[in-house]
């Protein structure tokens, strides 16, 4: 080769870009989890299953990305690793959708400052300026080429201001449409402006009718991760319907292979996944990237299948526990139960027992109160250790609820102990009390106040996919503190324990309208701003004051934390009589 020709190779091959890594070799050569992030601190090693997902983020031919998962398989640090991606090598603007503020906050704070900070391939790219006055804050951050912004879905008017190449949604089954419609749509639409755009959609999904990530994963190329047997070789599916053990044994678990029935022992579980291979079994769908997970591939100490059985055995005879399972675990839809109850089936669950006499295995007992213009009603619920709620009784005082004589009767009610079958007696450990009404709020909030130490709470109901109860982010213009009470959450959990007859049990005392209204709601499936909502309706002509008392009183079983053999010990002892005046019901506001 003359000294020209050498030259000329020289300059094409200048002109050559080196060979791009795969996006799941760039991550494990340049992202770092620090101290704190991870129970295993050091480089990044991403497990066999996740290198394909991460590898599709990173492929310019695959412009959606869907990723139906359960927890314990590393999502979020794949996801946070991917923004650092994007970062070092990409830059452009990028956004992160999460559900909620607090999300936003958490996921910055714990998760990309951290690990951009560890990680010297973009340690510097996230310059916090911040303090000098600079255009950074902690949602907000700029680098050379690009943009980094976390916003909330419940603030979708934060989206407008955006236009973004790369988007990120995670947790998208969280999200609820708002008044300006679906977050998700509207984020989308931010990234229209760029022909190579990426979107990201991950989430643990919760309801089969109104998931957003199962919607995703249907229009992909939907791949599912299958591993060979060791026995037949043959690939399939890790699924909980083949997770196998001996009976009252979880710590045999095994899985049964599809084809030849070989039992698998947990210590295959790390070979069997490294070979391990996604298969798409929707091949002809181009440019949109599907994946499904179950926890039963994971290889966290914490996902081992004997540990996930023993999971399962604690959670299957309680439909919210169960569900939980169903969601994070298997990563599979909630599939309906609880749409409507049936009084008389309920009437005819009624067992002998109730406030005269507290079955033994009662050991906490909690207060939901509806307040009303005429009177307060009160539905009382015992806790068993294992969760099983009992009705005990529903009692109502009479009186306007501007009287102060009608809150002075709650409070003798509120005091009131009952004998128990062990020979006791038992007090209100938590009372929650609706504030909702604008008109009785300064009411309610002026009567708990004081009465924090007894765990007397003021409370609000909110729609939607919340939390059963918190704290409300602020106080009232009284200085008032709230807690908010995830109606939605506690009417499906209701509903759903007892349309399976599952640990929730009724007293014979309960009177007949209670039941009616205790059944007053249906669970209907309709479309909001283009979106399927799954909500609560009124049955016309009924009224709802039970189930909203017993939502109440399942929300403040959640403010109690009874140390069961103490309480145990407590009613075993015989007690004096209790001298205390019973609560007067009938309230002379009657014969006014």
């Amino acid at each position: 080769m003359t000294t020209l020709e050498a030259v000329r190779v020289r300059a094409l091959r200048a002109l050559i870009p080196p060979p791009r890594l795969r996006l799941s070799e760039w991550i494990e050569s340049s992202v770092i989890l620090p101290e704190g992030v991870s129970a295993q601190p050091g480089p990044v090693r991403l497990w066999p299953f996740q290198r394909e997902i991460a590898d599709a983020i990173g492929d310019p031919t695959i412009e959606r990305v869907t990723l139906v998962k359960p927890v314990r398989v590393g999502f979020t640090t794949l996801l946070t690793s991917a923004v650092a991606s994007f970062v070092a090598n990409e830059p452009a603007p990028i956004l992160c959708l999460l559900p909620a503020e607090a999300d936003c906050r958490d996921y910055i704070v714990s998760d990309v400052e951290p690990i951009f900070s560890a990680s010297p391939a973009v340690a510097d790219a996230l310059g916090d300026d911040r303090e000098e006055g600079g255009r950074n804050t902690l949602l907000s951050r700029r680098f050379p080429g690009g943009s980094l912004k976390v916003v909330a879905a419940r603030a979708p008017r934060n989206l407008r201001r955006h236009n973004v190449r790369v988007l990120f949604i995670d947790e998208a089954d969280g999200m609820e449409a708002t008044a300006e419609g679906s977050p998700i749509l509207l984020a989308e639409r931010r990234t229209l402006s760029f022909p190579d755009r990426k979107i990201v959609l991950g989430s643990t999904p919760v309801h089969e009718d109104t998931s957003h990530v199962l919607r995703a994963y249907a229009q992909s190329d939907a791949r599912i991760f299958e591993v060979p047997c060791p026995e037949c070789g043959a690939f399939s599916e890790i699924l909980w319907e083949a997770i196998v053990w001996d009976d009252r044994r979880p710590e045999t678990a095994r899985w049964a292979c599809p084809h030849c029935r070989a039992e698998i022992e947990e210590r295959h579980k790390p070979g069997i996944v490294a070979r391990g291979a996604w298969r798409a079994t929707r091949p002809e769908v181009q440019g949109h990237a599907g994946f499904r997970l179950n926890a039963l591939v994971s290889l966290h100490t914490n996902a081992s299948w004997a540990k996930l059985a023993a999971e399962f055995i604690a959670a299957k005879d309680d439909t919210s526990t169960l569900q939980t399972f169903v969601n994070t675990i298997l990563g599979q839809a909630w599939k309906g139960g609880g749409e409507e109850l049936d009084e008389s089936a309920l009437a005819a669950r009624g067992e002998d027992w109730g406030l005269n006499a507290v079955p033994q295995e009662v050991l906490a007992l909690t207060a939901g109160c509806d307040v009303q213009h005429d009177r307060i009603e009160a539905t009382l619920i015992g806790w068993g250790e294992d969760g099983t709620a009992f009705i005990l009784g529903h009692r109502i005082v009479w009186g306007a609820w501007d009287d102060e004589g009608t809150w002075t009767e709650l409070d003798a009610l509120l005091k009131q102990t009952y004998p128990h079958t062990l020979g006791g007696r038992i007090g209100l450990d938590a009372v929650a009390i609706d504030a909702g009404d604008g008109t009785t709020m300064h009411a309610v909030t002026a009567f708990a106040m004081p009465r924090a130490r007894r765990k007397v709470v003021a409370i609000k109901g909110a729609p939607g996919n919340r939390p059963l109860i918190e704290r409300a982010g602020s106080k009232t213009k009284t200085g008032a503190r709230l807690w908010i009470v995830g109606a939605d959450t506690g009417k499906a959990l209701i509903y759903g324990r007892l349309s399976r007859g599952a640990s929730v049990r009724l007293s014979a005392d309960l009177p007949p309208v209670w039941l009616e209204q205790l059944a007053s709601e249906r669970v209907v499936l309709r479309y909001r701003r283009g979106q399927p909502v799954r909500s609560f309706e009124r049955i016309p002509g009924r009224r709802a004051e039970a189930l909203d008392c017993a939502v109440y009183g399942f929300a403040a079983r959640n403010i109690v934390n009874p140390d069961w053999e103490r309480r145990r010990a407590e009613l075993s002892l015989k007690h004096a009589p209790d001298t205390r005046l019973a609560p007067k019901l009938a309230s002379d506001w009657m014969k006014r």
